[in-house]
């Protein structure tokens, strides 16, 4: 692969009516070393023609199925044929398209969850780990610079030893049925067959736990969780509260709601150690709080120089400029890219993007959780994710 050019991309999903298909397209393309060629955007065979027509790409190139994607993508030859493949479907459809350009020798950035179970999520481990591609999962608040600065305030020592984590996530939007209306984006969250086990806790509540855990390198022991489905009718739950007992002793608390009226996308968490606490809220993401003990608290501000070099890398603006959600998306793209070009290079490299590990402990992590909320024991040990 020339390092001069572009990396090529498809797309499966985000056709017509999606939400999450557009972000990641103006995510990819923000730092200008992405470009969309190839798309397979709906079941729909019409819907993907007409996204493929909106998005100027070659009607040759635009396909009715990702598996006929997959197979006449990869039978180009090389200097045409994509790089990799972003997975942006529904969460049934992860496992066997990722599964699918995997084989065909393609790279996967995959929005999460990763897949609809943990027995799937391995499986697809199993894959990346036989085929050795590049497979970036889309955390994407863990691109933020000032969660990645709360990173460094933790991995220094900054905070001491982690007593307590306190992660939320709440939205409002479920709060009345959307989905029997045929809301899109509402009716395949609230439907098993396509989301899985959980609705609030999967959609939202992973992101809760994936930010907790990329910050403080936490890992759980065992948890509590209760599930409740607050609007008649829905299948999955609205709203699920947790305790978590962490390895090391420290303790947890994390709620997930999409029946919390007024609240937009309040994801926000805060650390306390025994040297100090941090706090961050994704509505407001260029400031860090930062509360040293006996001292006075400091806000620190993304693009400052007085930030560490892991927040300085993925900032692109000066200070006074506000950075949020689609540059964070970008920071994993332009890490995944990274890893590209280097396995395409042979080198290896370190790289800051969720990976397939990390889809296989989110999977673990909502299966033990349903699996709690479902016990009269309640308390349950973290299942094997290994």
């Amino acid at each position: 692969m020339s390092a001069q050019r572009k990396l090529r991309y498809g797309m499966v999903g985000g056709g017509q009516g999606a939400f999450i298909g557009a972000v990641h397209r103006m995510a990819a393309n923000l730092d200008g070393q992405m470009e969309l060629v190839a798309g397979a955007f709906s079941a729909d065979a019409e819907n993907s023609r007409v996204t493929g027509e909106q998005l100027f790409l070659n009607p040759a190139r635009v396909y009715a199925s990702y598996a006929e994607m997959a197979r006449r993508e990869a039978a180009l030859p090389a200097a045409e044929r994509i790089d990799f493949v972003t997975i942006v479907t529904p969460n049934f459809l992860h496992a066997p398209v990722a599964t699918t350009f995997l084989k065909a020798g393609f790279h996967v950035v995959c929005d999460k969850p990763m897949t609809l179970d943990l027995k799937a999520a391995k499986a697809l481990r199993a894959v990346v780990r036989k085929t050795g591609r590049v497979f970036a999962l889309t955390h994407n608040y863990t691109g933020y610079p000032m969660v990645k600065e709360a990173r460094e305030l933790v991995r220094t020592g900054r905070l001491g030893k982690i007593l307590k984590v306190v992660a939320e996530y709440p939205q409002g939007w479920l709060l009345d049925r959307i989905e029997a209306d045929g809301h899109k984006q509402a009716a395949w969250r609230a439907d098993p067959k396509k989301a899985g086990a959980t609705c609030c806790l999967g959609d939202i509540g992973t992101h809760a736990e994936n930010l907790g855990r990329y910050i403080t390198g936490l890992h759980i022991e065992s948890l509590c969780a209760s599930f409740t489905t607050f609007i008649p009718g829905r299948k999955l739950e609205d709203d699920a509260n947790l305790l978590i007992r962490y390895q090391g002793g420290a303790q947890g608390v994390l709620h997930a709601s999409q029946i919390s009226c007024g609240e937009e996308n309040n994801l926000n968490i805060r650390v306390y150690g025994t040297l100090g606490a941090l706090a961050w809220h994704q509505e407001h993401p260029n400031e860090l709080k930062f509360q040293p003990k006996g001292e006075p608290a400091r806000i620190l501000r993304r693009g400052n120089g007085y930030v560490s070099d892991a927040a300085k890398k993925f900032t692109r603006l000066p200070f006074g400029h506000p950075e949020a959600f689609i540059e964070a998306f970008a920071n994993i793209y332009i890490e995944a890219a990274a890893a590209i070009r280097d396995h395409a290079a042979g080198r290896p490299g370190v790289y800051d993007f969720p990976t397939v590990d990390d889809g296989v402990y989110g999977m673990a992590f909502l299966e033990t959780a349903v699996k709690s909320a479902k016990s009269k024991v309640k308390w349950t040990p973290f299942v094997n994710y290994k």
